[in-house]
């Protein structure tokens, strides 16, 4: 069964709105609620706490919980904290779409495979309740290292979060779940794959973990005002892209170079007035009559979890309306 999720911005609004938001969503259909989380930008843990306790039914996590500046001890301690007060609602998505950010703060991407590896089974056995005496390549903890309170559930559901075909390909060995950020939507199919050759590495059958592809999407009544509002979206994620994903659409990393260099300036305006209408083509785009198709695309490449993200629409409120009323009605009979 397909289901849906949305994935909240925290730049689209006030903390306080985007909690509203989520209620919105539950009360419209969707089945989740992911906060992406990156630096320097609104706690994605507080916001899923809020959320939690405004809820009653949609599952709720961070996209995006690094292993570098988050310990697994602390990733541990959150999802188990939040699964707690959401009453078993919990998931997380663990890992990185990019490393440069990490890269900002002085420290060195340089294993990111191995690092998510071990940081997914280390925070598995702290959930399990297990003293977790770890020693890997790039964690080393004593025997002092256990969870002072017991989680809930030790099975929350992990989604690894990863870019490139060998990062993907450990999403699926690894996790319960996988949180490829489909951008372009037409490269879904090269990731599905992708995470479904270490699905199988892991001794699963191809299709058999969720995969909740996190897209952006801008929904109107009218289309050249969903255009509009996915274009400041583009100019400042565009540049941080993979290549392979790129060229799915025609474009390259270099394409996006010039804009960079205007995001990096200050300069956003700049940058979005040398966005093209191939480069659109990043985000899923237009009414709810035009935005069924693209979607139907998505499921026919693998995703069985259709995760809406920002900008949503010029109006998010009405985006999520639209959506709630006639997009996942059309996907569920």
């Amino acid at each position: 069964m397909t289901t849906f999720s949305i994935r909240l911005l925290d730049h689209l609004a006030p903390a306080r709105t985007l909690v509203d938001w989520a209620v919105l969503a539950e009360e419209k259909g969707f089945d989740g609620c992911w906060f992406p989380h990156d630096t320097f930008r609104k706690h994605s843990w507080i916001l899923g706490a809020a959320v939690a306790e405004n809820t009653q039914r949609m599952t709720i996590g961070a996209v995006g919980v690094n292993p570098y500046t988050f310990d697994p001890s602390e990733i541990a301690t959150y999802i188990a904290t939040l699964d707690e007060l959401s009453g078993g609602r919990a998931v997380l998505g663990l890992g990185m779409h990019t490393g440069e950010m990490v890269e900002w703060l002085g420290l060195k991407a340089s294993d990111m495979i191995q690092r998510t590896r071990e940081a997914v089974e280390m925070v598995r056995a702290l959930l399990r309740g297990e003293v977790v005496a770890y020693q890997g390549r790039e964690f080393q903890w004593t025997d002092q290292c256990y969870l002072r309170f017991a989680p809930p559930r030790a099975d929350v559901p992990i989604y690894p979060c990863g870019f490139g075909e060998d990062y993907l390909a450990l999403t699926g060995e690894v996790g319960d779940g996988s949180l490829p950020m489909i951008t372009p939507p037409d490269s879904a199919a090269r990731m599905v794959a992708a995470i479904n050759e270490g699905v199988v590495r892991s001794g699963r059958k191809p299709g058999s973990i969720d995969i909740a592809g996190c897209g952006w999407f801008s929904v109107s009544d009218d289309l050249e005002a969903a255009k509009a509002t996915i274009r400041p979206v583009v100019a400042y994620f565009g540049p941080y892209l993979e290549e392979d994903s790129l060229n799915t659409i025609g474009l390259s990393v270099q394409d996006f170079d010039p804009i960079k260099e205007r995001i990096v300036a200050g300069d956003y305006a700049g940058a979005e007035s040398m966005l093209t209408d191939d480069m659109l083509k990043l985000a899923v785009v237009g009414t709810p009559k035009e935005v069924i198709p693209q979607i139907e695309a998505l499921l026919e490449a693998g995703i069985t979890q259709v995760s809406i993200g920002g900008p949503l629409g010029p109006d998010p409120v009405r985006a999520i309306q639209l959506l709630g009323d006639e997009v996942l009605p059309h996907f569920r009979g």
